[in-house]
């Protein structure tokens, strides 16, 4: 048995490294029996990486994990769950086909004497269990049928009552009502007194500062911080993962600083977006000429708001209007035809084309604007790609090489000549210098503020708070899915935009309630 003060997980000086990624550098992580630990961090902190190696997902490079005060080597997730060590994700990961009960007692179903599972048991098994997590439902029916909240609640009550001693959640509040985080919270709580540890991972601050004792911040693959929670103030936490002193910043962007301010009617404006559990109530417009930023963590809707704008988020309410007319909501075609175009942040899985060339993955979208009668000219393309790809210096042996050949960079400039080929109006860009070298970005930086000072309106999202404060003309803070600011002139400063995010905290559930899944 552990002893109390004992660590019931702890990862010494683990490593782990990817082709070209060193993704955890020397982490050490310790989560004592009881404890409600904390582990935060923005996009590619590591959260993520250390989770499956403390599950047996990976091996670790370097270092050792302990498990109850002794070294252990977990070769699949099967073997550390065998340990007592239970992962909820933020996908439910179960069988939607299945009823509920099978899905939570999966692998252990009571049987009779014959060997046959005995369904009126585990119905009843099951039904008793979900009660002590406010799930009242038919046990029979598919877990399909069930709202994804309910899912969620399933998912967990599983993974405890497998004897469970280490509990491991990622985002567990995102899809569930204010109703079903407070019964969450509960069941941790019931947890604690056991003595069953867990790992709680979310983006929600005042959730953190609710529910968890211990915090570690990530950043970059190295611990930046761990230590009491209730000591920490919020803006402290955020500044640590963001890697940003209060009154740092050291001008290293190739933006110029200067503000600008348009004039005249918004090329783009969003009024009211609203959609369940991810916007509430979004509004934002940018005029000719302006960079308008949006600020805020990990999940605070940047992007989601950048993808309904597109028409690639579908919305409850609220709309999109460009050049005074309103868009067909949930389309991006008609978003693309009436000028606005956007650059994602997962350039890999939303952008290029890896098997395409250069030439065919610039070219793309620009094709229906270059046809003749249905026909296009290969000597038109040729013009426009060679324009591109000199104006945004896209280094290639050819136009016809292998854009997965390139390095990112140039595979970031080789998208957006793709949407600037299109001549739109506003341009929303999602992280544009992400994971790509010290002088791409510098290029991407400057290109956007000559776009800017050509006329182009742009919406820029970037989790580089320096990057942000000297290439936005405003910033719009957001958090949980929310306008909770809005910085021009002089107030666009870094010590603004994380203030903001620290002092407003509107809760789980203070947006837009509706009913309970389930």
């Amino acid at each position: 048995m552990t002893h109390p003060d004992e660590p019931v997980l702890e990862a010494r000086d683990v490593s782990k490294r990817f082709p070209g990624v060193l993704a955890l550098d020397r982490v050490s992580f310790t989560l004592r029996p009881g404890q409600v630990h904390a582990l935060v961090g923005e996009n590619g902190a590591g959260k993520s990486t250390l989770i499956k190696v403390l599950t047996g997902v990976y091996r670790p490079d370097g270092g050792e994990l302990r498990h109850r005060g002794a070294p252990v080597a977990f070769g699949t997730p099967l073997d550390a769950q065998r340990d007592g060590i239970s992962t909820i994700y933020q996908e439910v990961n179960l069988v939607p086909m299945m009823s509920v009960a099978r899905n939570l007692l999966l692998g252990r179903e009571p049987r009779n004497r014959f060997g046959v599972i005995d369904t009126a048991r585990m119905n009843g098994a099951a039904e008793h269990v979900l009660a002590g997590y406010g799930v009242r439902a038919d046990v029979r029916r598919p877990l399909r049928t069930l709202g994804v909240g309910a899912q969620q609640m399933v998912a967990l009550a599983r993974a405890v009552s497998v004897e469970a001693r280490v509990v491991i959640m990622d985002e567990p509040t995102s899809s569930l009502e204010p109703r079903e985080v407070d019964t969450l919270f509960g069941v941790i709580g019931g947890l604690r007194e056991q003595g069953i540890a867990v790992v709680y991972v979310s983006h929600r601050l005042e959730e953190l500062y609710r529910i968890c004792d211990t915090v570690t911040v990530l950043r970059d693959g190295r611990v930046a911080h761990t230590g009491p929670l209730g000591g920490l103030d919020r803006l402290r936490l955020i500044s640590l993962m963001l890697g940003r002193e209060v009154g740092g910043g050291s001008g290293l962007t190739r933006f110029s600083g200067r503000r600008r301010s348009p004039a005249g009617e918004p090329v783009v404006e969003a009024r009211g977006l609203r959609r369940r559990h991810v916007l509430h109530g979004v509004s934002v417009s940018v005029r000719p000429g302006e960079v308008v930023g949006l600020g805020g963590l990990l999940g605070a809707g940047r992007s989601e708001t950048a993808k309904a704008i597109v028409g690639a988020l579908p919305i409850d309410a609220g709309e999109v209007i460009v050049a005074g007319l309103p868009l067909r909501p949930g389309s991006t075609a008609t978003a693309i035809r009436a000028g606005v175009s956007m650059l994602p942040e997962d350039r890999k899985a939303e952008g290029i084309i890896p098997t395409l060339s250069v030439r065919e993955n610039i070219a793309l979208a620009a094709l229906p604007a270059l046809a003749r009668a249905g026909v296009v000219s290969d000597a038109r393309i040729d013009r426009v790609v060679a324009t591109f790809m000199r104006r945004l210096r896209i280094k290639a042996s050819s136009p016809h090489q292998k854009v997965s050949e390139l390095s990112g960079g140039n595979q970031q400039k080789v998208l957006l000549a793709r949407w600037l080929a299109m001549r739109p109006k506003v341009l929303l860009l999602d992280e544009p210098t992400r994971g790509i070298d010290v002088g791409a970005k510098a290029e991407v930086q400057a290109l956007v503020e000559e776009l800017a000072e050509g006329g182009l309106g742009v919406l820029l999202i970037s989790s580089d708070l320096e990057e942000l404060v000297e290439g936005s003309d405003r910033i719009l803070v957001l958090r949980d899915g929310a306008v909770v600011g809005e910085l021009s002139g002089d107030e666009v400063t870094e010590e603004r935009i994380m203030a903001s995010i620290a002092e407003h905290s509107p809760g789980a559930g203070t947006h837009d309630a509706g009913h309970a899944d389930g």
